[in-house]
Order: C-alpha cells, then sequence, then structure tokens
C-alpha cells in the first residue's frame, strides 16, 4: 500500500500532481541502516538547516573539435541546496549531460566554478579533485556501468574500496542488497539481471557510500514503466522523507514531476523559470 503526500506545482502553462510515495518498508530500513546521519536529521525534523551544498557560477564548456570550438555551456550557474531534487531537462544537445558531468567533476570547465560541500573542486588539483568525487558524490547512470566481470556484491564492494572505507564488511554490502529486494541476486552478474536489477544495483553503489550528493544522468532512460516508476520511487523516498540531495539529467516530464525542482536547459544556456505558485 502507498502513503501519497500531495504537492501541487503550478506554472503558466501546466499543472503537475507531484504525488510523494512512501515506497516498501524494506528501502526504508535500508536507508536508515546506511544513510544514519541523514536519516536522524530529516525524521526529527528539528535539525534541518537549509545550505548551499552545490553551487556553479559562469559554468563555460567548449569543445575542440578539429580547429571548431563547439560550446556545449555558455556561462551557466546553478545554486542547489541541501536536501533538494532537482531535475535538469532539455532537448538532445542543450548541454545537461555536460552540465552534470561538469558537477560531478568528470569533466573541468573552461572557465567558471564548483563548489561542492564547501570544497572549490574547479581549483582543486586532479588528485584532490578525485578524492572529493569519491567522498561526496555518488552517480548512477543510464547505462547501469556496472562492471561486467563482477557481480552484484563485488560493484559494491569495489565502490566502497575506491570510497575508501575499508571494502571489507561483507554482510553490509548483502544487507544492501537484500534490502532492496536483491539477496537472491548477490551472485549474479550484470549479464545475468534484468534492466531494473542492474539498476537497483547501480543505486545501491551510488548511496552505499553516503554520498552529499547523488548525481543521476537519465536513470530509468533504459527501463520499461514498471521498473522506471520503481527506481524514481526510490529516488523520491530518499529524498523526501532521508534529506538526500539528488540532481536528476531526464529528458522525460514524467520523471522531472517526481522531483521539487525542474531547470530548463536549451542551447547551452538555462532557462529563466516561469512563475511558481506551491501549495
Amino acid at each position: 500500500m502507498l502513503d501519497i503526500t500531495s504537492q501541487i506545482v503550478l506554472t503558466s502553462d501546466v499543472c503537475f500532481w507531484l504525488p510523494v510515495f512512501c515506497v516498501e518498508v524494506r528501502l526504508t530500513a535500508f536507508i536508515e541502516a546506511y544513510l544514519p546521519q541523514v536519516a536522524q536529521t530529516s525524521l526529527d525534523g528539528r535539525h534541518f538547516s537549509m545550505r548551499t551544498i552545490l553551487q556553479a557560477e559562469n559554468l563555460v564548456k567548449v569543445y575542440r573539435i578539429g580547429k571548431v570550438d563547439v560550446p556545449a555551456l555558455r556561462g551557466v550557474s546553478l545554486e542547489v541546496q541541501e536536501g533538494e531534487f532537482v531535475a535538469i531537462m532539455g532537448p538532445s544537445g542543450c548541454g545537461k549531460s555536460t552540465m552534470l558531468h561538469l558537477l560531478g567533476g568528470l569533466l573541468t570547465p573552461t572557465s567558471g566554478r564548483i563548489i561542492i560541500d564547501d570544497e572549490d573542486i574547479t581549483a582543486a588539483s586532479d588528485s584532490k579533485r578525485t578524492s572529493i568525487r569519491r567522498r561526496k558524490i555518488g552517480f548512477v547512470f543510464q547505462r547501469f556501468n556496472l562492471f561486467p566481470t563482477l557481480t552484484a556484491e563485488g560493484n559494491l564492494r569495489l565502490a566502497e574500496r575506491i570510497h575508501g572505507n575499508g571494502g571489507e564488511d561483507p554482510q553490509r554490502r548483502r544487507d544492501v542488497l537484500r534490502l532492496l529486494g536483491l539477496e537472491d541476486k548477490l551472485h549474479h552478474k550484470p549479464l545475468e539481471l534484468s534492466g531494473g536489477e542492474q539498476q537497483r544495483v547501480a543505486l545501491a553503489r551510488a548511496v552505499v557510500t553516503r554520498p552529499a550528493i547523488v548525481l543521476a544522468d537519465e536513470p530509468t532512460g533504459n527501463l520499461d514503466s514498471e521498473n522506471s516508476a520503481l527506481v524514481l520511487n526510490m529516488f523520491q523516498e530518499l529524498n523526501y522523507r532521508f534529506h538526500q540531495t539528488i540532481i536528476m539529467i531526464t529528458h522525460n516530464p514524467e520523471a522531472a514531476a517526481m522531483c521539487r525542482r525542474i531547470v530548463q536547459m536549451r542551447d547551452g544556456h538555462i532557462l529563466e523559470p516561469p512563475p511558481t505558485l506551491r501549495l
């Protein structure tokens, strides 16, 4: 049974009814077990401190193709508060994936500045930026990006070792997969899993290290409607009940409607939002 809270967002030309789904009890148990500080802060309702956890200032990214300069971002600025669930939408080629890769420290901007959890990743050395990415950012990709030669448990174990927290806690990894409904898939490799199961493994890998921010690049792009809804509900549960900051790239209005804020991009720019009334 779904416990539904509702939120209405009215804009100048569209009205979205945004359901906030409280998904399965085992997911809640998973979050409480593996995001203890976040869960404790959000559930008692007394320790929220709205602060800017991500700030991007005047980002420019130009790709050099042969002798031609191709601008992908043209002076983009974005501020995200701790606990926000933000969708970045736009047509193909608008620069949204480039934006996400810059925010995640996977690319460096041609100019501009990015600050994540009070650390400037654009001013950091390569090794320092890698350290910030390992400690503070979780990634979920459209194509899952699981290591094909590793089992589901092995993919989580590798993520923990890269994060630097030891990676020698097999019971914890098994509990994470069990609580995501994958307890019988511990020793299955990605090609032995369905698309929905692979994405759930990818989600577990992203959050098992307790990141400050989760960056999701079209996380439902390769899933059917049923599995898409399940994955989106998991993201929403993480955000609404446990204050996990999430930035999601999507071209799907239904997926974007699950978020608290929608940022529209076009031709390398962020468009000014229409007037919004929140009830």
